[in-house]
Formats: structure tokens, sequence, C-alpha cells
């Protein structure tokens, strides 16, 4: 993946289930750090953001697809890409991949809100131009 980030996660014993996998709705953590991470790899401040904007992100559409399970103690490398973006949204194709292996792929849909109202606001110039994306 191109212009990606990656973002290491160990699976722990809280992230399992009954079966010694990891839970599928963790992917969703998984995932949500490393955009958060990456925010704050670029020098983005969510707290900031919300604090001094009144922006926060919203996630707004998930798809994911479970190729293969990760267990106990496993070091992920979590891959995230931006694949379009809009005046106020961000879509993002990230992949949880363990040893080159693909375990997870989605699709994520986040919007900027205006956290008073949870309206669409659109994303700041500064942070639009931070980020690699593919051009519609």
């Amino acid at each position: 993946m191109e212009n990606s980030f990656h973002f290491p996660v160990r699976v722990y014993y809280e992230d399992t289930d009954a079966g010694g996998v990891v839970f599928y709705a963790n992917y969703l953590k998984f995932f949500e750090r490393a955009r958060t991470e990456w925010l704050r790899h670029l020098g983005v401040s969510q707290t900031a953001l919300a604090g001094s904007d009144r922006l926060i992100f919203i996630v707004v559409n998930t798809q994911l697809r479970y190729r293969s399970p990760a267990r106990l103690d496993d070091l992920l490398d979590i891959r995230s890409r931006i694949t379009k973006m809009g005046a106020a949204s961000v879509h993002f194709e990230q992949v949880a991949q363990r040893d080159g292996t693909r375990l997870v792929e989605s699709q994520i849909q986040v919007c900027s809100v205006n956290a008073d109202t949870f309206r669409p606001t659109p994303i700041p110039t500064p942070i639009r131009q931070l980020f690699p994306f593919v051009q519609d």
C-alpha cells in the first residue's frame, strides 16, 4: 500500500475471545488507534482540535472482511492509507497483517463534524494538506 502509515499492535489476552482468537470487534479498535497515531505522527492533536476548533472526527461507515484469525501474542502491522477525501470526509483502507499475511481488510469512512452540533464541517486546509491520498 503506497502512502501508508504502519502501526504495530500486540495482541493481548483481553483482545481474544473464548476461542483464543482476536474478537472481531477489536479490529475496529486497532484501526482507530492506527488512525489516531497517524494524526499524532503528523502533529495533529485531536484534543486540541476539539477544544479550539470544536471539530471532531467520527466514523460513519465501516466494511470489514475477515480472512484469517490473529491470536494471543501475535504482533500485527496495521496499515492505513487514504483512498478518497471529500470536504468533510476521509475514506481509509486499513489492513491488519501478521508477517505479511492479510488477516483483516477494511474500508472506513470518517467525517469531521462540529463537536457541539455533530453537523459535518470541512476539514481544515492545513490538516488536509498533511495527508497523501488518491485524487478522484
